[in-house]
């Protein structure tokens, strides 16, 4: 058996999120309850409506703009 020491399951976690949204297996199934209760936060502290068509990769990438534009979020 092989032991995962904490550089090597922090190198994994790291190479499995550093994929861009368009390239997820998922990216065009629904997005998950967290990111759409985190989303609609983000979006009415900036005055941005949310589109209906939202798919996984969209929300991830509109987290990422909203999170940018936030007062209340520190980049």
């Amino acid at each position: 058996m092989s032991q995962n020491t904490p550089e090597t399951t922090d190198e994994s976690v790291a190479a499995s999120t550093s994929k861009p949204p368009q390239e997820w297996v998922t990216g065009d199934e629904p997005p998950t309850g967290a990111q759409l209760s985190y989303l609609e936060t983000l979006a009415r502290e900036v005055g941005e409506e949310l589109p209906a068509d939202l798919t996984k990769a969209r929300a991830s990438e509109l987290i990422d703009e909203y999170r940018a534009r936030s007062p209340r979020v520190e980049s």
